[in-house]
C-alpha cells in the first residue's frame, strides 16, 4: 500500500491499514484538515466544489469527503462525474470557497486522490499545501454541531458549462472546424473523458469514433497517454482512415494526439503545437517545466517571444506564467494551459485550438509534426525503497558535472552541448525520473541509460 502527501495532493491505493493508503480515516483527516485551512481564507463563500472521475473507488472517496466537509460546516456542490479543469472552471464560476478533486489522475485504478484547489480554482502554493499538511499531523480539528452543519447539493451542469466556456474562446472557430469534416478515434480510458471530449467534437462538427469512452473506471490498459499504451487506438486510427486520433488521461488533463496514419505525434509535442497556433495570433512568452522538450523554446523564439523553464508541478508552470505574462504554457506530458480562460491544464482547450490550427492550416497531423523541431525524449524511472537519499545522491552527481551547465530548481538538470538530462524524485510515485532529450533518439537514450546506470551505483 502507498500513501503520497504533497503539495499536489493526497494520493495513494485504496485500502490497507491507516496511514499506509488511503484509507476512510485517512480521507477524512485530510479533508479535515483541507477544511479547516479553507476556514481562515478570506472567502465570502460558505461552498466546497467538488467532482470525480469515473474510478471505481470515487463514489465512496466522494461520500465520505462531502460528510467531512458538511460536518465541518461546509456547504458542498458536487458536480459529479467530471473532469479536472471542469472543476477548476466551476470554482471560478460558482466563486466557491475552494475545491477537491477526487483523481490520481494517470496512476492505476488502485489508486484515488484528493486534489485541493483555492478559491481560484487553482492548485495550492507549496506553502500552503504544508500548512495542510501539518494540520492533519496534529488532527488539529474542530467539528460543526448540528444545526450548523453544511448543506449538500448535486449539479452536474458544470460539464456543459465547461464546453461552452471553451467554445465561446476567440481563437476557437466553430464554424471553420465543421467545414473541415474531421473524423477522430478518442480513446477516453474508460473515464470522464468518454464524455467530455465526445460531446466537444460533437459541437464542433467532428465525428467521433469512440474507443474505450464507457466511464466505469475499468482502465482496459494503462492509463497514462504514453505510446505503449496506445497501439489500439493507433490501429483504430487506420483502421478507421481517420484524420488522427485522441487519447486523455482519467481525468482529462492531459492530452496526447495519434497521427492519420497511427504514429505518434508526441504528447510533448500537444503543448508546442497549441502553443505555436496561439503565437500566431497573440503574440507573447511561454513557459513550460524543467522535463519538456526545447522544442517549445525553439517556437517561442520564431514568434519572437520568450520561453522560462519552471520547476516541475503545474503550481510552478502557473506562478512562472503569472510572472513573465505568458500567453500559452504547460508540461511535456501533454498539459495545455491557456490563461485566457483559467489557470490549469486542460484537455478540452488543447482539443479545440489543435482543430482549429489543423483546419486553418489545412494539412494533415502528420504534416503539422513535420514542421516542428524534431528532438527525442527518453522518458525513464528507477523504483526507490524508503531508505534510499536521493537529495545526496543528486549532490554527488551535481559535483561530478559541474563543469556543465547545471540546474537545482528542482532535482538535478544537466545542460549538455547535444542534448539534457533531468533527475528528481517524483511528487506522485515512490520513484526518480529520469529523463533526457537530443536532436537524435540514440543519444537521448544514452544519456537517459548513462545516468540510470551511475544512479544505481550510488544507491
Amino acid at each position: 500500500m502507498t500513501l503520497i502527501k504533497s503539495i499536489s495532493g493526497i494520493r495513494g491505493t485504496i485500502g490497507g491499514e491507516v496511514g499506509d493508503g488511503l484509507t476512510p480515516l485517512d480521507i477524512v483527516r485530510f479533508t479535515s484538515s483541507y477544511a479547516t485551512f479553507i476556514r481562515k481564507q478570506v472567502s465570502s463563500s460558505n461552498t466546497i466544489i467538488i467532482g470525480r472521475d469515473a474510478r471505481i473507488s470515487g463514489e465512496m472517496v466522494s461520500n465520505i469527503v462531502s460528510g467531512t466537509l458538511m460536518g465541518c460546516g461546509f456547504d458542498v456542490l458536487d458536480v459529479g462525474l467530471s473532469t479536472t479543469p471542469t472543476i477548476e472552471i466551476a470554482v471560478q464560476l460558482h466563486k466557491s470557497a475552494g475545491g477537491i478533486i477526487l483523481t490520481a489522475s494517470h496512476n492505476p485504478k488502485s489508486w484515488n486522490a484528493l486534489k485541493l484547489l483555492n478559491a481560484k480554482g487553482e492548485f495550492l502554493l507549496a506553502a500552503d499545501g504544508d500548512n495542510i499538511l501539518s494540520l492533519a499531523e496534529n488532527d488539529d480539528f474542530t467539528f460543526t454541531e448540528v444545526d450548523d452543519l453544511g448543506n449538500y447539493t448535486f449539479d452536474d451542469s458544470f460539464n456543459e458549462k465547461h464546453i461552452e466556456e471553451v467554445l465561446k474562446l476567440d481563437l476557437v472557430d466553430v464554424d471553420l472546424v465543421k467545414s473541415a469534416g474531421f473524423k477522430v478515434v478518442v480513446d477516453a480510458v474508460n473515464s470522464t473523458g468518454g464524455f467530455m471530449i465526445p460531446r466537444l467534437l460533437e459541437r464542433m462538427g467532428v465525428e467521433c469514433v469512440k474507443l474505450f469512452c464507457d466511464p466505469n473506471g475499468q482502465f482496459p490498459h494503462n492509463p497514462e497517454p504514453l505510446p505503449e499504451n496506445l497501439t489500439e487506438l493507433s490501429a483504430l486510427v487506420i483502421k478507421e482512415k481517420a484524420n488522427f486520433g485522441i487519447v486523455v488521461d482519467p481525468d482529462v488533463d492531459r492530452l496526447a494526439m495519434v497521427c492519420e496514419d497511427g504514429s505518434m505525434f508526441g504528447e510533448e509535442y500537444t503543448l508546442v503545437a497549441v502553443a505555436d497556433f496561439v503565437l500566431s495570433k497573440t503574440p507573447g512568452n511561454t513557459v513550460s517545466n524543467l522535463s519538456s522538450t526545447r522544442a517549445l523554446r525553439d517556437v517561442t523564439n520564431s514568434h519572437n517571444g520568450n520561453y522560462q523553464a519552471s520547476a516541475i508541478g503545474e503550481v510552478n508552470v502557473v506562478e512562472k506564467m503569472k510572472a513573465t505574462n505568458a500567453v500559452i504554457g504547460g508540461e511535456g506530458n501533454g498539459g495545455v494551459i491557456y490563461p485566457e480562460l483559467h489557470y490549469g491544464r486542460d484537455a478540452l482547450i488543447g482539443v479545440a485550438l489543435f482543430l482549429t490550427q489543423l483546419a486553418e492550416r489545412k494539412i494533415s497531423v502528420k504534416e503539422l509534426r513535420s514542421s516542428y523541431p524534431n528532438y527525442f525524449i527518453s522518458k525513464n524511472k528507477i523504483e526507490l525503497t524508503p531508505e534510499v537519499n536521493v537529495n545526496a545522491i543528486l549532490s554527488v552527481l551535481a559535483e561530478k558535472y559541474k563543469k556543465e551547465k547545471i540546474t537545482t530548481i528542482d532535482g538535478l538538470k544537466i545542460d549538455f552541448a547535444k542534448g539534457w538530462v533531468h533527475l528528481r524524485k517524483s511528487n506522485t510515485e515512490p520513484i526518480i525520473r529520469v529523463y533526457a532529450e537530443s536532436e537524435e533518439e540514440e543519444k537521448a537514450n544514452e544519456f537517459a541509460i548513462n545516468m540510470i546506470n551511475e544512479i544505481k551505483e550510488l544507491i
